[in-house]
């Protein structure tokens, strides 16, 4: 059973928060045929614990302004790998370091990845020029 049409699209919207806070090599897995606690995870990398803390926030505000409150919080006091627990949506911010050591892309491998291209960052001085 593939994803929820409700879960992509909250996946996404949390993909595209975390590139706003110039996360890199975010991914999006559908998880639904290998796990019954969840539909997706979204995986972002930030290079310094700062970072990982500023991805992990604009999540929360980007999802909180679409009706969504995690149930759970995990890792945010080390802030080395934050998880963020939506229900159907699973939120996975590592440092860099620790995203190459656990490997979670080789974990879920055989997973479909949900296309998520991230949208160029715009400063808001541009978008009142560009108005």
């Amino acid at each position: 059973m593939a994803a929820t049409d409700e879960a992509r699209r909250l996946a996404l919207a949390a993909a595209d928060a975390a590139a706003d806070k110039k996360a890199h090599d975010v991914i999006v897995l559908d998880v639904s045929d290998q796990l019954v606690i969840t539909d997706v995870f979204v995986i972002a990398s930030a290079a310094n614990e700062r970072q990982v803390g500023a991805i992990v926030d604009n999540v929360e505000e980007k999802l909180r302004e679409a009706g969504r409150k995690p149930v759970r919080r995990e890792g945010a006091r080390e802030g080395r790998w934050v998880l963020l627990d939506f229900v159907d949506v699973v939120v996975h911010v590592q440092h860099s370091e620790e995203r190459s050591f656990y490997g979670l892309e080789r974990l879920w491998k055989d997973c479909p990845q949900i296309e998520f291209e991230a949208r160029p960052v715009t400063d808001d001085a541009d978008e009142v020029a560009e108005a």
